[in-house]
């Protein structure tokens, strides 16, 4: 059942060291805040899942969270590679991470299957392709009634699933209006869920048919943090901070650059500083 609690207990009391954690968004909705959080927090010996990495994964792979990394698709969206998390594979820097590749398609059947409690998923692809060469974990079946060869992956079970949202009403039911992604699957297949959220609403009136509502019983805890998703974009509240985006590739590539940029914006910082930035965001639209 939903607690309401702040970002900071939220995070405390649902990740800890040794998790598989997914943070899941897609385009819009990253839950930068929390991944925060959990850095100032100093986790660490973590397995990050995601369908997409991108910046906030680059910024925990950087400051040493991970063990693993399981994920289709790293970059930094529209600007180019992760440097942080190539500098970790290829120079072991800060330390050495695993990777374990997939398709877009394998993760979403893999997220699938987890919030179904099965064992694996079971789809037709990675036909022609190659990755099955360097992940063990890409395997074949074949169907017991027709006969045909299909992939197999082992479904994903994160111990704690973080995701943004735009609303929860009082009695914890979260809502998520625009792009959906894979977020739904993703908490339905973890352990835990913690949700950060815009606001909370009394009700979610005038709802687009295509939203969807997470019912309250499928999350752990949630956490109102205004901004939460920047610099990703939160649908009806603000816009994608591309700034952002293209200065993180200068960032990223020098190491002592990344390191004073996370002491600046996020070790020594709170959850406030996501309002202070969509308030900017907001007032130069």
């Amino acid at each position: 059942m939903a607690t309401f609690m702040s970002l900071a207990e939220a995070v405390s009391s649902n990740l800890f060291d040794g998790d598989t954690a997914a943070f899941e968004g897609f385009t819009h909705l990253i839950p930068h805040a929390a991944a925060h959080e959990a850095i100032r927090q100093g986790r660490r010996d973590l397995t990050l899942v995601r369908m997409t990495p991108d910046i906030v994964y680059d910024q925990m792979i950087g400051m040493g969270m991970a063990r693993k990394l399981v994920f289709s698709y790293a970059g930094n969206p529209g600007v180019g590679l992760l440097r942080r998390l190539r500098d970790a594979v290829e120079n072991g820097w800060p330390h050495p991470v695993e990777i374990e590749e997939h398709s877009h398609a394998a993760m979403a059947n893999a997220y699938e299957a987890g919030a179904a409690g099965l064992p694996c998923a079971v789809f037709r692809g990675y036909k022609g392709a190659s990755l099955a060469r360097v992940n063990p974990n890409i395997r074949s079946v074949t169907c017991p009634f027709t006969g045909e060869e299909l992939a197999a992956v082992p479904s994903i079970r994160p111990d704690v699933t973080f995701i943004h949202a735009q609303k929860a009403n009082r009695r914890g039911d979260v809502l998520i209006e625009g792009i959906i992604g894979i977020q739904k699957e993703a908490v339905l297949a973890a352990r835990r869920a913690v949700v950060t959220v815009e606001e909370v609403v009394e009700d979610f009136a005038g709802v687009h048919p295509n939203a969807c509502v997470l019912p309250h019983w499928t999350v752990k805890a949630i956490a109102v943090v205004p901004g939460g998703a920047h610099p990703s974009y939160a649908h009806g509240y603000y816009a994608r901070d591309n700034r952002s985006y293209l200065e993180w590739d200068a960032i990223a590539a020098d190491r002592e650059a990344f390191t004073a940029w996370m002491k600046q914006n996020v070790l020594d910082k709170d959850a406030d500083v996501f309002a202070g930035r969509v308030a900017a965001l907001r007032a130069a639209r």
